[in-house]
């Protein structure tokens, strides 16, 4: 069990709170397209003002490699976190240094400020001591409220709290409990429906989870691999000719653990991919050699929610299909309206994750349908993975508050 502290154990009132979020967002012509990490802050942010706290945001945003780039800016992130914070947001030109210090020094209790983006410098992607201590100096209390960076051993996440009385904010604090639960002590039986293009990219998720859960579905192209190595065609399909044998392992791993692997029992196939193509069900073993298999047929949807009514718990990492591209969003769909039916049911805990997923949760209509959604991406799949993530581990063993 994960032990570490929250803003339950410390009084934050008139203390200046530096707080580590994850404002690397979607921006297209200039304009927010999700603010949904913003929204996932709020909680925290709000606690804050409403105990008189001084707060001083920081973020990083792009991949500037230690340039000041004008595009990766944080500032042009102010209008969406006002919106969403409902007052004034303040903004220093650097994280550290003289603007900086300034600017938090004249914070009054209940205000908020943006600090630029950490990536301007290099130390932060080093988790350079140094570079954590300048950022720690502006504050008395860090609070952690990014779990989305926690995979990355990165200044502002691991090495800061080295210097400051760490804790998680509301935010961490909700993933990390519902990942726990999932995880630790799940209610049984636990499905986890499992899709992508290839293995490669998620081998040590599936090794961990066929010792882990009790059903494993697994989907999109991957699945084209497994059904290969069994010894079915998939015509022209994407496939990872080289990963058949690690399928195969992966199996009779499920077997030796008492997991049951779900594949597909007939597949949506076109021989091109483009939208609005004649959706063409087929049993697995009648794909022909020009086949593209795109997603899952109506036999597999039933076993799906067949098995999912037997179920305590879901998890859910990777649509199905190429949902983006209709009539081949159909399995992702369905799967998401059955998963959203019975969790307000109240006889499913359900837990999506991934930026995919998640999009396939809006295109169906669900995305408030899931007990808990991760916005995490890359630590939501190492967490799956069964992986230590360094800001995680880091806030175990921070300073007490």
């Amino acid at each position: 069990m994960i032990h570490f502290s929250t803003l339950d154990n410390v009084d934050v009132s008139h203390k200046t709170v530096l707080v580590r979020a994850d404002l690397n967002l979607p921006i297209q012509g200039g304009m927010v397209t999700d603010a949904t990490r913003v929204e996932r802050l709020l909680p925290t942010i709000k606690e804050l003002v409403d105990h008189n706290a001084k707060i001083i945001l920081m973020s990083h945003f792009g991949r500037p490699k230690g340039q000041h780039l004008e595009e990766e800016s944080l500032k042009h992130l102010l209008p969406t976190l006002e919106k969403v914070f409902g007052q004034p947001v303040l903004f220093a030109n650097d994280c550290i240094g003289p603007d900086a210090i300034r600017m938090a020094d004249s914070l009054k209790p209940g205000q908020i400020l943006l600090l630029e983006n950490l990536r301007f410098h290099d130390a932060e992607e080093k988790n350079d001591p140094a570079f954590a201590k300048a950022l720690a100096s502006l504050a008395d209390i860090y609070v952690n409220d990014a779990f989305s960076c926690s995979h990355r051993a990165h200044a502002s996440v691991v090495a800061i709290t080295q210097f400051l009385p760490a804790i998680a904010g509301r935010g961490m604090q909700a993933e990390l409990d519902a990942l726990s639960r999932i995880m630790t002590t799940p209610k049984r039986p636990l499905m986890a429906i499992v899709a992508g293009s290839k293995i490669s990219t998620k081998l040590d998720l599936l090794q961990n989870l066929v010792q882990k859960v009790d059903k494993l579905v697994v989907g999109g192209g991957m699945a084209n691999t497994f059904l290969k190595a069994l010894g079915y065609p998939i015509g022209q399909s994407l496939c990872e000719f080289e990963m058949m044998d690690t399928a195969r392992e992966i199996v009779e791993q499920a077997k030796t653990s008492g997991c049951a692997v779900i594949l597909p029992q007939d597949v949506a196939v076109a021989t091109e991919i483009k939208a609005h193509m004649p959706r063409r069900v087929v049993l697995v073993f009648e794909v022909q050699p020009l086949d593209k298999i795109v997603d899952i047929g109506e036999l597999t949807m039933a076993d799906i929610r067949a098995q999912l009514a037997t179920c305590a718990t879901a998890i859910w990492n990777g649509p199905v299909g190429i949902f983006e591209m209709p009539p081949f969003d159909v399995g992702s769909t369905e799967i998401a309206k059955i998963i959203a039916e019975l969790t307000r049911k109240g006889s499913l805990i359900s837990v999506a994750g991934g930026g995919d997923t998640l999009a396939a949760l809006t295109h169906a209509g669900c995305s408030d349908g899931f007990t808990y959604t991760s916005t995490a991406g890359g630590a939501f799949l190492e967490w799956l993975e069964g992986k230590s993530l360094p800001g995680v581990v880091a806030l175990e063993s921070a300073i007490s508050p």
